[in-house]
């Protein structure tokens, strides 16, 4: 089935920076578009990038853009996100999905919380 683990998420000052992880099994990873999308208990789910399957058609949310990069390795059934200048308000769970279905993330995801 499919299966999609998080990881990478932490404790980071404001301004800092992580990269998230997503390792995909159990359906062929490059041949769907991905997304990574983030629950807070105030906002719920929230989507905040996509990525085609081949690397392109790349995709932000606007509140995320200059700051969050996606992508991904497709040799490795890897989906990444690199996160630069955090903010308090990207305290979040975040997760990766197919693209098709981001609204059921499968996986349990991984804490970002961002405080000083």
């Amino acid at each position: 089935q499919v299966q999609l683990v998080e990881s990478g998420g932490g404790l980071v000052q404001p301004g800092g920076s992580l990269r998230l992880s997503c390792l995909a099994s159990g359906f062929v990873f490059s041949s769907y578009a991905t997304s990574w999308v983030r629950h807070t208990p105030g906002k719920g789910l929230e989507w905040i990038s996509r990525i085609g399957s081949l690397g392109n058609s790349i995709a932000y949310k606007d509140s995320v853009k200059g700051r969050f990069t996606i992508s991904r390795d497709n040799a490795k059934n890897m989906l990444f996100l690199q996160m630069n200048s955090l903010k308090p308000e990207d305290t979040a769970v975040y997760y990766c999905a197919k693209a098709s279905s981001w609204a059921s993330p499968p996986g349990q995801g991984t804490q970002v919380t961002v405080s000083s």
